[in-house]
């Protein structure tokens, strides 16, 4: 029942703010609806029209998104916001059975449901404006959710999904490589122990040791899902498509503010000849830190994946608002196990609105009145990369994963 509630209420308040978003994208100056829902839109009507939706200016999307929004072009331009917050809820419902899977309580997993997620304003706002991340944030729980209950195919083949639709689930797979192999009963097809101990000899063995039957099912099924997807839209798109949907983002400079704390290195050297090459640098940082998290994490890997998610945007070359739906859609899965006051708790998620809030600040006035403030922008952004360091050291250290038994068949 409280589930149901839950679920009635965050729908009922989706719908308010998608209706008010109408009334204020035709009332107001400032709109209300995401600019990237337009850039979906339109990308969206050239599809229906038989042209690549990269005819469409800053789309950096796979085509099978704007495919799912061809009703926008054909039925009404909201049908779009409508899918994502179905796509948002149904994650919650994904999280909640998660939840009740990894042995929490009906009343604890619909507790931790709607404070992080289905009552929680920010996923709220990125859906009914129009940015399709909670589709993703679908994809990913469904993955963990169904991993967690032994059925590695559709796992697998949620994954590969995920990984086309965006390319930073792709972070997930060392993790669950490493889950997957530590499973009891799993086969290993690497080497024995007698392999000799060599400075090249030791990585192969335990990179050949990872291929137990699990681990190959699930790379064989995901892999063939993104090379399908990847071919069939490469054969209709070209050089393009990957380009776009995939090249983009792995080479991306964004030199507009952003949270992350390199966007005022990269604003300065934008036109320098080392600019594309310290953007390829600010990976570094990233993958050792995730590399760190995978092998030390893995076995409890829905933790293991929220660190990594907010490790990655937090450290990334762009971070913006909607980023965060990344790792606060994981939150309600290890909320259970962190053991710390409730003092504690609202005092972090204090200094982490503050955070933003300092950030803002110096962004409105260069973004509405036209001052010079990137510099103080920056230095806020520096900040705002301490606070969340200091949220993920403190969740670390409080987390306690209980001695639950899975509820394999709740």
């Amino acid at each position: 029942m409280a589930a149901a509630a839950a679920l009635g209420s965050a729908l009922l308040a989706r719908l308010c703010l998608v209706l008010f978003g109408l009334r204020q994208d035709a009332a107001m100056r400032v709109r209300y609806t995401d600019i990237d829902y337009r850039v979906f839109t339109d990308a969206a009507r050239l599809v229906t029209q038989g042209r690549s939706p990269y005819g469409r200016a800053t789309y950096r999307y796979s085509p099978l998104l704007a495919w799912l929004l061809t009703p926008n072009a054909y039925l009404a331009e909201a049908f779009g916001k409508l899918l994502f917050v179905a796509g948002d809820l149904a994650a919650g419902l994904v999280a909640y059975r998660a939840l009740r899977r990894r042995g929490a309580a009906a009343g604890q997993a619909c507790g931790c449901c709607a404070a992080a997620w289905l009552l929680n304003p920010l996923p709220m706002a990125i859906s009914s404006r129009g940015n399709a991340e909670a589709l993703v944030a679908l994809l990913v729980l469904a993955t963990l959710y169904l991993l967690e209950g032994g059925s590695v195919g559709k796992a697998a083949a949620c994954y590969g999904l995920a990984v086309h639709m965006r390319v930073y689930p792709v972070v997930y797979a060392l993790p669950i490589a490493l889950h997957l192999r530590s499973r009891p009963g799993a086969e290993h097809t690497g080497p024995g122990r007698s392999t000799r101990f060599t400075f090249v000899g030791y990585p192969w063995q335990l990179l050949v040791g990872m291929l137990t039957r699990h681990v190959l099912l699930f790379g064989a099924i995901a892999g063939s899902v993104l090379a399908a997807l990847s071919l069939g839209f490469y054969h209709l798109y070209g050089w393009e498509f990957l380009e776009h949907a995939y090249l983009y983002h792995l080479t991306r400079r964004d030199i507009r503010h952003n949270f992350s704390p390199y966007f005022y290195m990269l604003y300065l050297t934008a036109e320098s000849k080392w600019s594309f090459a310290l953007g390829l640098a600010a990976f570094l940082p990233q993958l050792l830190l995730l590399l760190v998290v995978s092998v030390a994490f893995y076995r409890d890997l829905a933790f293991c994946c929220f660190l990594q998610t907010a490790i990655f945007v937090s450290f990334n070359k762009v971070c913006t608002s909607q980023y965060f739906v990344w790792y606060l859609c994981l939150l309600p899965l290890i909320m259970p196990s962190i053991k710390m006051s409730r003092r504690r708790g609202v005092l972090l998620l204090l200094l982490w609105f503050a955070g933003q809030g300092l950030w803002l600040a110096p962004a409105y006035f260069l973004e509405f009145k036209g001052y010079n403030t990137f510099l103080v922008i920056w230095l806020a952004g520096l900040l705002f990369l301490f606070i969340n360091s200091l949220v993920i050291v403190q969740i670390i250290s409080h987390y306690q994963k209980e001695a639950q038994v899975a509820k394999k068949q709740q």
